[in-house]
């Protein structure tokens, strides 16, 4: 039984305590892999090795008042384990181990008196409860899945418990090789459940037993140096790109999570990708190609903001002769020199903050900036003030479209600087492209919707006079200023590229998306 919820009094836990069957910092500790994996705490404390099964099984029998029984010395033949339909035993998560004069039955909580009245009530007969261990229980139902209702030996489900509770995690180079392998973008590594794929917008669990807190702390040592261990060991969260020499490079992040280690793992490519692969049109190049401006892409966590930006700093890197300066978080996209020189500053290990890294940029003769992320009002007014004055400024962004974008920029300032913010965004923007990755109808992968604002004059004065939510409401229909994520999402569904339910999830106007693939889209 859990810990949290009494079978009379005292707790089950308590009680060992008291008969000296297992200490307080045993019950301390069985209590703290509950909160993290889940689970009865009797079937823990097995599992940890701080009782034995028939001493768990005695406990148990007093505390309830009913019998006990060990499923790994019971065999249970198929007429028995057929006197109940299976979709009955599962729903109430019973065994019949006996019939005959009267039908016994194993049950983890055998005061459930809603459950045995119904079990009466199909069966016309009695029911007499006994106690079994929650793992033994699952490890059973699970058995009676596979092989149907064709009879259990206790032999073999004792086996099965040891394989379950003794079977290696694979180590983390497999589960990379994984990520690798499928349509995913990230692998997310929790305790208490499977490794998991992020497939578009859908996670999915691979076939494997779930993670322990002690697997997580080894996969979290197996990528980090020293050094980074020492910095999440403060700061309990970290970000930095790993180096598989046959799988690649990884995007990570480790952090804790109910005082054990969760990670965050996304694969990137060794080749950077060009316009026409990501879906991106092939009139943003002439906006990458420009000697002075401020480029912003912006769009939700995880979908391919940084893509975008390395296929522009690649294509710059192949078409002009200039010097390249990248401040990142950590540095994911591995860029050689080309026709430019291209260095790349990593925060934490080049320079200690975006802030610390823009300070002195302009003695390092950069013609384009490229900023990760801009995340203060000091970061913010050095890269306009960069791209008002000679240079070409990329950074990305997290908002939900391009107009909130440019309130975004603005709000970050006091009230008192905001009118000098807005002139000079209005006279330095270049060009904003806001962008979700969704999933394609056959669910082979994801594709690319954007919203794109160019800073035409129009544009300019809407930013000058503070009224850029204008520009949603009067520009519905695509055009030279501006297009929005609603019309891309609404001509991917159209095409029979997305289902019209995709692009609703991803919609920003509704309404007028719905209007929009009305009787034309897939569903």
């Amino acid at each position: 039984m859990t810990q949290g919820k009494k079978l009379g009094k005292p707790m089950l836990g308590e009680i060992l305590v008291q008969y000296g069957i297992i200490t307080s910092n045993m019950l301390k500790n069985a209590l703290k892999r509950q909160s993290q994996v889940g689970g009865q705490i009797g079937s823990i404390l097995i599992e940890m090795g701080y009782v034995k099964t028939d001493t768990l099984l005695q406990f148990l029998s007093k505390q309830l008042g009913v019998p006990a029984a060990n499923l790994f010395k019971v065999d249970i033949p198929p007429e028995v384990l057929k006197v109940l339909p299976l979709d009955k035993i599962r729903e109430y998560k019973v065994l019949p181990i006996e019939i005959g004069e009267k039908f016994t039955f194993a049950m983890v909580n055998p005061k459930d008196h809603i459950a045995l009245q119904n079990i009466e009530f199909i069966l016309g007969k009695r029911v007499h409860p006994v106690v079994v261990p929650a793992a033994q229980m699952e490890i059973a139902l699970k058995s009676i899945e596979k092989g149907g209702q064709e009879g259990l030996k206790g032999r073999a489900l004792e086996q099965s418990s040891s394989v379950v509770s003794h079977g290696k995690a694979p180590d983390i180079k497999t589960l990379l090789r994984s990520l690798s392998e499928a349509r995913a973008t990230d692998i997310q590594l929790t305790a208490g459940v499977p490794p998991s794929l992020k497939q578009g917008t859908e996670l999915v669990r691979l076939k494997l037993q779930p993670l322990t807190p002690d697997d997580m702390s080894s996969y979290a040592r197996s990528i980090m140096s020293p050094e980074q261990q020492e910095k999440f060991a403060v700061a309990n969260d970290l970000d930095f790109a790993f180096t598989d020499h046959d799988l690649g490079r990884f995007r990570v992040n480790i952090y804790k999570q109910r005082n054990s280690v969760s990670i965050t793992m996304r694969h990137i490519p060794d080749r950077i990708p060009g316009f026409r692969e990501l879906g991106l049109p092939d009139d943003l190049e002439p906006f990458a190609l420009k000697n002075q401006g401020l480029i912003l892409i912006t769009g939700p966590a995880g979908h391919g903001k940084s893509t975008t930006m390395a296929s522009m700093v690649d294509l710059i890197n192949t078409s002009r002769r200039c010097n390249i300066v990248t401040l990142e978080d950590p540095i994911e996209y591995l860029h050689k020199h080309k026709n430019s020189n291209v260095n790349q500053r990593e925060i934490g290990i080049d320079t200690m903050s975006f802030h610390e890294g823009l300070k002195h940029i302009f003695r390092q003769d950069p013609d384009v900036i490229v900023i990760g992320e801009m995340r203060d009002p000091e970061s913010f007014k050095i890269a306009l003030q960069a791209a008002d004055s000679g240079h070409l400024v990329f950074s990305t962004l997290h908002s939900r479209n391009a107009t909130s974008t440019i309130e975004r920029v603005i709000d970050i300032f006091p009230p008192d600087q905001q009118a000098q913010i807005r002139v000079l965004l209005a006279e330095s923007l270049l060009l904003v492209l806001s962008q979700r990755l969704v999933m394609k109808k056959d669910l082979s992968g994801p594709i690319l919707a954007f919203e794109k604002l160019v800073n035409t004059y129009k544009i300019k004065s809407f930013i000058r006079e503070g009224k850029t939510h204008q520009i949603r409401s009067q520009m519905l229909l695509p055009g030279e200023e501006y297009s929005s994520v609603d019309v891309a999402l609404a001509r991917l569904c159209i095409e029979g590229k997305i289902t019209v339910e995709e692009g609703l999830k991803h919609a920003d106007n509704v309404a007028f998306y719905q209007e929009s693939v009305k009787g034309k889209g897939p569903r």
